[in-house]
């Protein structure tokens, strides 16, 4: 089935991501499913550019928002080159097809003072998990990595003495990441603890971290303890780690940073992803004029 042969092709040729993939298989299924609902057909041969702006339509009346409509439509876009260049077909319907227009959105982040106070402020419990907790947060802030790599780093990933790790990023791309001696000191005392928390439980993970139950750690865990912390200091509505990447690159190039760099420590493949970060930057220049210019 082109499907299964696409998803294939994305796995193990493009090296997409587990939610990446689950992603796709769910947009291009629901446009597989409308295809037999309102046209008995889920033919790909049959399928006319009529047939996608139907769809397009159909989930803008469902007030599907502009961006979830766009990433189906890339999803299309994906497929249907997959099955042009397997010679599936020989027209492409995307071809005529436009994505709606995306308002333009800064990305939501958390201001120094207010980070300061997480760390300096914030009581983290006692103990192993008080310790595994902060370490989490500091790492967060301090590499800007995504929760998935987070989540599958091992001990053996930790450099200290070149005070760096190493993550595994999207499509399986390694690159290193240089931490702060707080990030580091953080992580030997973490290490530590982690090491008599397995003593009193038994694990032989080789996962760096551990959930309550001597286990690794999931995402939904580690979500739920993002949150939880900051919200002791944000009343914002994003409360999650990747509020936290967006505000260890805007707070990099805030102080200096040179953006180049700063797309090579989050792992973007294009400078484009890691130029909207700067925006927030000349909104910060433009507060700061209007507040000090006379005839602001």
């Amino acid at each position: 089935m082109p499907l299964k042969r696409f998803l294939s092709h994305l796995q193990y040729e493009k090296r997409y991501s587990a939610h990446t993939l689950t992603a796709y298989e769910s947009d291009l299924t629901q446009f597989l499913d409308y295809l037999h609902k309102e046209y008995q057909t889920t033919q790909i041969s049959e399928v006319s550019h009529f047939y996608i702006r139907s769809w397009i339509v159909s989930l803008m009346e469902d007030k599907i928002a502009a961006r979830s409509v766009n990433r189906k439509i890339t999803a299309l876009k994906s497929f249907f080159r997959f099955l042009i260049r397997e010679k599936v077909l020989e027209h492409n319907p995307m071809v005529k097809i436009q994505s709606p227009k995306v308002p333009k959105r800064l990305p939501a982040f958390i201001d120094e003072k207010r980070m300061e106070s997480l760390f300096d402020g914030v009581e983290f419990e006692e103990g192993f998990k008080g310790i595994r907790d902060r370490t989490i947060m500091e790492l967060f802030y301090g590499s800007g990595m995504r929760l998935s790599e987070l989540v599958n780093l091992k001990i053996s990933d930790i450099n200290f003495s070149n005070q760096a790790v190493k993550v595994l990023g999207k499509r399986n791309k390694e690159r290193i990441i240089p931490l702060s001696g707080t990030v580091i000191e953080q992580l030997k005392e973490y290490i530590s603890s982690r090491s008599a928390f397995i003593s009193e439980n038994g694990s032989d993970t080789v996962y760096l971290f551990l959930d309550n139950r001597c286990n690794k750690v999931y995402p939904k865990f580690v979500y739920r303890l993002v949150k939880r912390y900051l919200g002791q200091v944000t009343t914002g509505d994003k409360k999650n780690p990747h509020i936290l990447r967006h505000t260890f690159a805007t707070h990099m190039l805030n102080n200096g940073a040179e953006i180049n760099a700063v797309k090579e420590l989050l792992g973007h493949a294009s400078l484009a992803a890691t130029q909207v970060y700067t925006h927030n930057t000349i909104e910060k220049l433009k507060n700061i004029y209007k507040q000090a210019h006379p005839k602001a």
